[in-house]
């Protein structure tokens, strides 16, 4: 038996096309529509199977069984398909998001749904790879991942569980968290990595030598700058959405810039030792504690 009748994908990338593709592969949905601005991107997802039905506007898409409105769009357009919404949601209907930043999220969430606030869930799939678009979608993709719930106060016990038991049947280990720790942590841990890889690759793609230096990259190139080819618009709103975060990692990362100029400059070969000791032992540690 299904667990929902009909789920509405507002943006068909990888992230919700992946999602789409899994519920229909596991017969979760009845029916699993997309929404997308791009017309383009909404074809390939019909034509790639990735939802059943598609279109242009979100009007068009809601009925009065839909279950779920799955906000699969960059953080930075939530709020404004979150107010297009707000006339159109069928009573009881569940609205959870996919983004990065759940602060942002579930300011939305209540200035523009108030009426459905008890029904909104901020979720975070912890999945993901640098492509993007409906072509990018993966079945599978968030089997044994971990998929971050940050609940609010007057959180209808019935929308979350709806929402929990979809990630749960994908495949994905559901945890809570606050919203502002997450943000803090997944500031440090994913999202001033991805800047740090734009402001690399930028370095590089500036540079008079660029062809030649590109022309001998290999794989430590490759593995640093993978980021970098990220898109860009989307994480230009996770950025702003998330800024004091990371601003105050970027001044810890200037320090620890200037602190790697220093030994440099002083020659001091211990002292270089000491800081790529610390990052070695550390990175080995995760990865261990990962197996």
């Amino acid at each position: 038996m299904a667990l929902l009748r009909r789920m509405v994908v507002a943006g068909v990338g990888l992230i919700g096309g992946s999602l789409a593709l899994d519920v229909k592969r596991l017969g979760l949905a009845d029916c699993v529509a997309g929404v997308d601005t791009d017309a383009a991107n909404l074809r390939q997802a019909l034509d790639l199977g990735v939802v059943d039905e598609g279109f242009a506007l979100l009007g068009q898409a809601l009925s009065a069984d839909t279950d779920l409105v799955l906000l699969a769009a960059p953080v930075g357009a939530v709020g404004q398909i979150c107010a297009e919404l707000a006339p159109l949601l069928p009573a009881g209907c569940a609205v959870s998001d996919v983004g990065s930043t759940k602060q942002s999220a579930l300011t939305a969430f209540a200035q523009y749904l108030p009426a459905a606030w008890p029904h909104c869930v901020a979720a975070h799939p912890i999945a993901g790879t640098e492509r993007s678009g409906a072509a990018a979608a993966q079945a599978g993709l968030f089997a044994g991942k971990r998929l971050i719930i940050c609940p609010h106060e007057g959180q209808d016990a019935a929308a979350l569980a709806r929402v929990e038991a979809l990630w749960q049947v994908v495949g994905a280990r559901v945890e809570h968290m606050d919203a502002a720790a997450h943000d803090a942590a997944f500031a440090a841990v994913s999202h001033l990595p991805q800047l740090l890889a734009y402001a690399y690759m930028r370095q590089v793609a500036l540079a008079a030598e660029r062809d030649e230096w590109l022309r001998l990259a290999g794989n430590g190139f490759r593995d640093f700058s993978r980021l970098a080819a990220s898109e860009p618009a989307m994480w230009a709103d996770i950025a702003l959405a998330n800024r004091e975060n990371l601003l105050a990692l970027l001044d810890g990362q200037q320090q620890q810039l200037a602190r790697l100029r220093e030994c440099l400059a002083q020659e001091d070969g211990a002292g270089l030792w000491e800081m790529f000791a610390e990052a070695s032992t550390a990175r080995r540690e995760w990865e261990n504690g990962r197996r």
